[in-house]
């Protein structure tokens, strides 16, 4: 059987400072700019989750895409969406929250809940010019 690749898109609005708290203030406002800022600031974020396996004979999908949705909603979109990314998700509890350590966490939250396939990426843009991805280790 062919291996296929679905991908769910979600989108969300969340804030975030990013802030190292070993460091000074110094090298806080020169490392991060206006994204250290004390009042915080916020990302219209984008997030793609793409899922690889073999389509079932029985259904043809590698994962059906409702109940993907219905996982990224419940695991990512309502903790993060319209939150303080520092203060309100606890599974970001004690990260700073950039793209790159954003992406880690979804991760270890998608990827035990998959279930007949596998995931294979997750995209996140914060800006539209600006996105990382993951691929697991």
């Amino acid at each position: 059987m062919p291996t296929v690749h679905i991908t769910r898109k979600v989108h969300f609005n969340a804030a975030h400072r990013l802030h190292n708290p070993e460091k000074s203030d110094e090298w806080n406002g020169d490392t991060f700019g206006k994204c250290n800022s004390p009042n915080w600031h916020g990302h219209n974020y984008n997030l793609e989750v793409t899922i690889a396996g073999e389509p079932d004979p029985d259904t043809g999908y590698v994962m059906d895409l409702g109940k993907l949705k219905d996982l990224l909603w419940e695991t990512i979109i309502e903790p993060c969406d319209h939150s303080n990314l520092n203060l309100d998700v606890p599974f970001l509890k004690g990260i700073i929250p950039s793209a790159e350590n954003l992406v880690v966490a979804f991760w270890k939250q998608l990827e035990p809940r998959i279930e007949g396939a596998r995931l294979e990426c997750i995209r996140l843009y914060e800006t539209e010019r600006n996105f990382v991805d993951y691929r697991g280790e």
